[in-house]
């Protein structure tokens, strides 16, 4: 067992469907410059195999720790987000639709990466796990009764925490959250979507709401609405070359109405979501957003959502108290919804041998309202 207090840094990892980034952290000097690389994925690597792919994955993250020269000493932690739906108990790693495509046999990336790097004790949670563990920690969630965070990135996910427990639940296959993949319906120009998600099947959430789910909603409106789509801000910015995301928020900043369109359009299958989380759990005091395309985006995402909940609200809730759904959505910045910091904590907590923090108070070195973990890899 390690104490926290006795380690320097850990070295920590976020792998995405997009990048792989990594920094070294600690509890007293926080994060510390962070490098980025491209993520080993399918879209980048269209000709190799989803085994390929891994392999050059547990590649790319074993490279990441320094290496140290007496070999003899004890393995140094290092904490993993990692995108992907895996079993929060041990860490194996089901599928990641973002970098695998539909490729869902089991992966057991935690023993690949301690059979390449045997001086370092990893410790891999999910991504969207992480950021709750750093969103939960800030000052003004200590007295949520049930934290949701929900992240709209290359993928999309949600975790729930139950402060009172100090427990992130999870069913018989070690999942919770995966509304990536939920079924979901999405119109643009007055008519229905159809759209293909990255794990194969049709018309998931993340097929319209997630960074290529609005790639792909903003070629159809550009096919449905031609001549409406090359008068507008956003149109003109894509034809000059420019990325949609910095596209879309410089339209949406310009007050573009296409733009807008577009924005309403991909975030009605999200606030269908939330709609229904609050209506079946009304103990869910935070409903926090993070992730690329919420970051990215900004207050314009936050802003979009609630005018759905506003307008489709809660019966008679949203009627007898206006603000419920309003207070509790919140847009989180990168400061404050990291999963890189949300990795250290997870590490720092299995290096110390005291995983549930809620129960059996926090490592030392570590503030003491930090939440508990599902499980060793959880």
């Amino acid at each position: 067992m390690t104490a926290a207090a006795d380690i320097d840094a850990v070295c920590v990892l976020d792998v995405g469907g997009t990048h792989l980034r990594s920094a070294q952290w600690s509890p007293n000097a926080g994060l510390g410059r962070v490098t980025r690389r491209a993520s080993p994925s399918w879209r980048r690597h269209p000709g190799a195999t989803p085994a390929e792919l891994q392999m050059r994955l547990v590649e790319a993250i074993a490279a990441v720790p320094p290496r140290r020269a007496n070999g003899r000493e004890a393995p140094r932690p290092a904490g993993i987000a990692f995108g992907a739906a895996l079993d929060h108990r041990s860490g194996t790693v089901y599928a990641s639709a973002p970098l695998w495509g539909g490729h869902t046999a089991p992966f057991g990336l935690p023993d690949a990466l301690t059979q390449a790097r045997p001086d370092v004790r990893w410790t891999v949670v999910n991504d969207v796990t992480a950021v709750l563990l750093h969103v939960a920690a800030g000052p003004a969630r200590q007295r949520d009764r049930k934290t949701l965070l929900a992240t709209i990135s290359t993928g999309i996910a949600c975790r729930i925490l139950d402060r009172r427990r100090g427990e992130i639940a999870i069913d018989d296959s070690g999942l919770q959250g995966e509304i990536g993949h939920l079924p979901a319906h999405a119109e643009l120009a007055g008519a229905p979507v159809t759209l293909r998600c990255d794990c194969g099947a049709a018309d998931h959430l993340a097929a319209f709401a997630s960074g290529p789910g609005i790639e792909r909603m903003a070629e159809v409106l550009s096919r449905r609405a031609p001549e409406r789509w090359a008068r507008s801000e956003l149109g003109g910015r894509r034809w000059t070359g420019e990325g949609l995301g910095p596209a879309l928020r410089a339209a949406l900043d310009a007050g573009d109405e296409l733009a807008l369109h577009l924005l309403d359009a991909v975030t009605a299958p999200v606030a269908d979501v939330l709609r229904t989380a609050l209506c079946l759990d009304p103990e869910l005091d935070h409903l926090g957003l993070a992730g690329g395309v919420a970051f990215g985006l900004g207050e314009h995402y936050r802003t979009a959502l609630l005018g759905h909940l506003t307008r489709r609200g809660l019966y008679l809730t949203s009627e007898l108290h206006p603000r419920w759904l309003a207070d509790r959505l919140v847009l989180h910045t990168a400061a404050e919804a990291n999963g890189l910091v949300g990795a250290g904590l997870a590490a720092l907590a299995e290096a110390s041998g005291q995983l549930e923090w809620g129960r059996l108070g926090a490592p030392p070195g570590v503030d003491a309202r930090q939440p508990a973990l599902p499980g060793r890899h959880g």
